[in-house]
């Protein structure tokens, strides 16, 4: 009876047109606010934005000419080795002397000017014809300028840029010490790379193999930034880099910037 009377007397009563009404409290407008000027910004970007992309890849230090293996032009057995490991040779130097079967003797020469990175022959040796005795970078000079090799996956080669900004791991340095080597890319190459060619470009069958294991690579050769700043004579991403100045045949792992892609090319079929 008491719910029914208080019923009642609410219908007599007039209406409370004269009072404000609250549609919505403030920390609701604020999030109606944020999640507004989010979405927009959102659009924006997707619009006119871009994102940065990278391809990682085995490198190896090198001179731009690369190597070449030295092989016997005869069979028979090593009598002299003249040339060291680590020396600088004209072009038509001697490297080793072969005594043939014939009991003559055959003196095996570098092709082109360079340093001889690898001796596989020793005295007394018995080597067959087109034997590998020695691997000899191309470099004349000492101070002919070291470059890098990527041997990046075929398929992102043509997403490469011109002059694209390169990061180079170099396994001898200690990264979290001397941070990374700077470089930009020089050219990339138009096809991919054999296993024979990339050890005829190296002097080394085993980086030839190792750089192969997950298909053919296209080789991309990459200008080392210089800076006169750091012992290396290179840029490193820290203030001084490492203490010393890095030799060919270095391995490292390059991380190549593609071109930047529209956010929003993503979203379309």
């Amino acid at each position: 009876m008491q719910f029914r009377q208080q019923a009642l007397a609410k219908l007599q009563s007039p209406e409370e047109l004269d009072l404000p009404v609250r549609f919505a409290r403030p920390q609701g407008w604020l999030a109606l606010s944020v999640t507004v000027v989010v979405m927009a910004a959102a659009s924006v970007w997707a619009v006119t934005g871009t994102v940065a992309s990278t391809v990682s890849a085995p490198a190896v230090l090198t001179h731009g000419e690369g190597s070449y293996i030295l092989q016997s032009p005869v069979a028979g057995q090593v009598t002299e080795v003249v040339a060291q490991e680590g020396e600088r040779l004209p072009a038509n130097t001697p490297v080793l002397k072969v005594r043939t079967a014939q009991g003559g003797t055959t003196v095996v020469r570098t092709v082109a000017a360079g340093r001889v990175t690898a001796l596989a022959a020793t005295i007394g040796a018995i080597i067959s014809t087109g034997a590998n005795v020695a691997a000899v970078e191309k470099v004349a000079h000492a101070d002919d300028p070291l470059y890098a090799t990527v041997y990046v996956p075929a398929e992102s080669a043509a997403t490469i840029p011109a002059n694209a900004a390169v990061d180079l791991t170099v396994q001898s340095v200690p990264t979290q010490q001397y941070g990374v080597l700077r470089g930009h890319v020089k050219a990339v190459g138009r096809s991919v790379q054999t296993p024979q060619q990339i050890s005829s470009f190296l002097g080394d069958s085993q980086l030839g193999e190792q750089f192969t294991k997950k298909g053919r690579p296209v080789a991309v050769l990459v200008r080392l930034d210089r800076s006169a700043a750091t012992k290396s004579g290179l840029k490193w991403s820290s203030a001084d880099g490492p203490p010393f100045a890095l030799t060919s045949m270095t391995l490292a792992s390059g991380s190549i910037r593609l071109a930047d892609q529209r956010p929003v090319d993503w979203l379309l079929p």
